[in-house]
């Protein structure tokens, strides 16, 4: 403050005595700078000015009062003059520091314009690292918000650059992930249309068992049922051979009765002869007749006995034949039995096949949809695949675009994150690429 007082008072001295040499301009130059600089605006400047001048003014007229204006009469100036210079000079001084003050004002402006110019220049040209420093203390909180907005935007073009590269890689597996799951989801699809062929094939061939077992069955039917007609016939046949076996035995009795009045006639014939003997001429006539008569009971009695005989294989042979119908009827109950069993058997074998059939519908039915479900998500895979290959493209351009922008930070290098393990294939795969922010 007493330098400044001092430097004040050596400039009050020129400007009373009139000095205005390049000392005076100098001085003049050093005021008006250190009032741009400091900040002291012109109001108080000119207000000071007015004091300054109020004070000199009233000491001139007290200096130049009119007794000592007539005693000075022919020795100096007037109190008009005086007052007058010393308004002009005041008024340079003012003009000069005035024009001094917006002189450095404007260049501090000049000089804050130009590096607020470069470096939004050098901001265009992608370079980020151009900071601005030394404005002036008038423009600090340009220099500060100028500066706080390059490292925000530093940070935020950094995060692109290192969101970039990973949405690249993370886009990057993506497809191919995507790519070998469309492969895979072709070749599920290509196994599901074989399977549903396979299975309707298999549905075929089952129903077509089904309606032959099911014929079987009608076909067993039908032999239980024949079975049993045999079975009937074969009973029939028994009851006809037992009446045979029951009649055979009255025919036997017959025929003993009839073996029996031959014995008979064969006495009385041989009686008759006897008595023919007896009568002699007179009886030969009934010994003829006796002997005839004995001739044919004779013959009776060996047709009996024939009869007899045949009778008696007859009979043999009817016991024989009752015994085999009885072995036919065992034979075919026991069939019967096998074919009542074939057909349960058969019966639960088509209604094993109509079941497997409904469930081989059901299960082809299923594969079907899970085919169609399949292709329509092959579909979908293709067309994730086709928009992550576009993601990739559209974020290796926006990475070049932002490589252009230089943050200052060489030696560090945005890298993508390592990429993780393939669901799709189990292998790990490196990094796509990096990407460097300059």
């Amino acid at each position: 403050m007493a330098h400044a007082k001092r430097a004040q008072e050596s400039h009050w001295t020129r400007i009373a005595t009139g000095t205005f040499d390049q000392d005076f301009h100098a001085s003049v130059r050093r005021i008006g700078a250190v009032h741009a600089r400091i900040g002291l605006e012109p109001r108080w400047y000119i207000g000071a000015y007015g004091l300054v001048l109020e004070n000199l003014i009233a000491g001139i007229a007290r200096h130049l009062s009119p007794w000592r204006r007539l005693l000075s009469l022919f020795r100096g100036p007037s109190a008009a003059d005086a007052s007058s210079a010393i308004v002009k000079a005041a008024l340079l001084d003012m003009e000069l520091s005035v024009s001094i003050y917006f002189e450095e004002a404007q260049a501090e402006r000049n000089r804050a314009i130009e590096s607020l110019s470069q470096a939004l220049a050098a901001l265009a040209d992608g370079d980020l690292s151009n900071d601005i420093a030394n404005m002036p203390s008038a423009f600090a909180a340009i220099e500060t918000s100028f500066n706080q907005a390059l490292t925000s935007l530093r940070g935020l073009i950094g995060s692109v650059v290192a969101s970039s590269a990973g949405i690249r890689t993370g886009s990057s597996e993506i497809a191919h992930a995507s790519e070998d799951l469309a492969r895979r989801t072709e070749g599920t699809a290509a196994s599901l249309e074989q399977t549903s062929a396979s299975l309707v094939q298999i549905d075929l061939r089952l129903r077509a068992t089904a309606a032959a077992t099911a014929e079987t069955v009608n076909r067993a039917q039908q032999a239980t049922d024949t079975v049993a007609n045999g079975r009937a016939t074969a009973d029939q046949a028994v009851q006809a051979m037992i009446r045979v076996g029951e009649s055979a035995k009255g025919i036997d009795s017959v025929i003993e009765g009839l073996d029996k009045i031959a014995f008979q006639t064969r006495v009385l014939a041989m009686n008759a002869a006897v008595e023919a003997g007896r009568a002699g001429d007179s009886g030969r006539g009934f010994a003829v007749v006796a002997d005839l008569v004995s001739a044919l009971a004779m013959r009776a009695e060996e047709e009996a006995k024939r009869a007899r005989d045949q009778l008696t294989v007859t009979q043999a042979d009817i016991g024989t034949a009752v015994h085999a119908v009885k072995n036919v009827d065992t034979s075919l109950t026991n069939i019967s039995g096998d074919v009542e069993k074939v057909h349960h058997l058969l019966g639960s074998m088509a209604d094993d096949a109509a079941a497997q059939s409904s469930a081989l519908s059901e299960i082809s039915s299923a594969i079907s949809s899970m085919d169609r479900t399949t292709q329509q998500n092959a579909a979908m895979v293709e067309e994730t695949s086709a928009a992550a290959r576009n993601l990739t493209a559209e974020v290796g351009s926006l990475a070049q675009q932002t490589e252009r922008f230089k943050t200052g930070n060489t030696g560090e290098t945005a890298r993508p994150a390592a990429r993780r393990p393939s669901r799709a294939n189990g292998r790990a795969v490196n990094a796509a690429g990096s990407t460097s922010v300059q």
